[in-house]
């Protein structure tokens, strides 16, 4: 027989997860987390699997997802299903935008090498110009 943990206060998970109070509170309001009720001094109380669902958020935070496409993510879920395929799509889109991103790295590089490889020919100091390295083109 599975032995039901008894519900944890919200100081409680802070402690347990590493994720500050005001976090798990933020964390509700928007849907991600559900408290399971109060305590009678109006402390929140969650279900043992918050644990479970704080190192998921964070984890998917860690990957670039926002808490949006996480609150996606967790709603799949409570309904009851697997939220892999979803989950595979946005990683997928992450990755078209980490290579975008990777590319236009690349040509910022290339322009500041450039911009660099001409320091030792800066022009006499004229009143017209803030930095002749920065303004040519």
């Amino acid at each position: 027989m599975l032995v039901k943990e008894a519900p944890k206060q919200i100081g409680s998970v802070a402690k347990e997860s590493g994720v500050p109070i005001k976090t798990i509170r933020y964390y509700e309001e928007l849907g991600l987390l559900k408290a399971s009720g109060r305590t009678e001094g109006g402390f929140r109380l969650f279900n043992s699997d918050v644990l479970t669902r704080l190192n998921f958020i964070k984890r998917a935070q860690s990957l670039g997802l926002s808490l949006s496409e996480i609150k996606e993510f967790l709603d799949v879920h409570d309904e009851g299903d697997l939220p892999c395929e979803h989950v595979k799509v946005k990683l997928q889109d992450k990755l078209t935008i980490i290579d975008e991103q990777i590319k236009q790295l690349l040509i910022l590089k290339l322009e500041l090498e450039g911009l660099l490889s001409g320091w030792e020919t800066i022009p006499e100091n004229s009143e017209s110009t803030i930095c002749p390295i920065i303004e040519q083109t």
